[in-house]
């Protein structure tokens, strides 16, 4: 998915309608959906290799090379002639998001897609410490797909970590880790947590119909609660200072979790500093990354 910035400033209201011009002065592009994942991997000084499906199309081979000015491998990326490259414009003024405009085609990929990813993903296994699922609803995380992955992961004792999206809860089958916010949690289970006894026993649930050995359950200023298998739940406070613009933060506690746990961290240890990375990013405007030095300055702020 391609992120689209356009920066302006608003001056007027529209003679044609009651809406404002945005007078457009720049504009930039950033890896967004799951390639923001990627991105935050590589702020951390991680690695990362990224899988999915593009556009043959000026917008797939644009956030080819942004990924690959940030050095993401690119290798697992397959030009796919039949699908638009999924992109989201948002138009900005003096800083606040005006309007979001979305391009993208959503339809479920076919068995010789399916098939070309997990022969990609078969080729890079043992050059990886585990894999982020990260789903946006779009058509490539489908059930035959997952299934595959996650078998393919636990074999070798690697971790399957998962962000969710809300129709799809039910195909998360057996991962080590899913990280769903509030709303998702409660959608997967088709109930309003009202309670902080509401959110203990949704995360308990959650981790019966998955099959998963953790949840961490991201609550916006509630911060997050993580539920380990055998493990007494735990709740970590949130550690925002500035909340500007949360796009992509969920995007930041999977990749800095992720890249915790393949570092040796326990999963508590690995949330507590996904929880301050994500401090960081809501405190950008757009489409952002945390790198280690703006964590351990943030930390230093608390």
């Amino acid at each position: 998915m391609l992120d689209e910035f356009c920066w302006g400033r608003v001056n007027r209201i529209s003679p044609e309608a009651p809406v404002p011009i945005v007078q457009v002065k720049t504009e930039t592009w950033r890896p967004g959906g799951a390639a923001n994942v990627a991105s935050n991997i590589v702020a951390l000084g991680g690695k990362a290799h990224i899988f999915g499906l593009i556009g043959d199309d000026g917008q797939g081979r644009r956030l080819t090379e942004e990924l690959q000015k940030e050095n993401i491998l690119t290798t697992g990326l397959i030009i796919d002639s039949g699908r638009r490259t999924s992109v989201k414009t948002r138009i900005l003024a003096q800083n606040q998001q005006m309007l979001r405009v979305d391009r993208e085609h959503t339809e479920p990929i076919d068995y010789e897609r399916q098939k070309n990813i997990l022969s990609t993903l078969s080729d890079l296994i043992d050059e990886l410490d585990g894999i982020i699922i990260s789903d946006y609803a779009k058509g490539v995380v489908v059930e035959p797909l997952f299934k595959e992955i996650v078998e393919k992961f636990r074999r070798k004792n690697k971790f399957i970590a998962v962000d969710p999206k809300l129709k799809n809860f039910q195909l998360y089958k057996k991962p080590t880790i899913i990280t769903p916010n509030t709303k998702e949690a409660e959608e997967a289970l088709g109930r309003v947590f009202e309670t902080e006894e509401d959110v203990l026993k949704g995360g308990v649930d959650l981790l019966k119909l998955s099959g998963s050995d953790a949840i961490l359950i991201t609550r916006s200023e509630n911060g997050m609660t993580l539920f380990v298998k055998g493990e007494e739940p735990v709740t970590i406070p949130t550690r925002a200072m500035n909340v500007f613009d949360v796009t992509g933060a969920g995007d930041t506690v999977i990749s800095t979790l992720s890249l915790g746990m393949a570092a040796g961290c326990s999963m508590a240890k690995a949330a507590e500093v996904a929880n301050l990375a994500a401090g960081v990013v809501v405190g950008k405007v757009g489409t952002a990354t945390a790198s280690r030095k703006e964590i351990l300055h943030h930390f230093d702020r608390l």
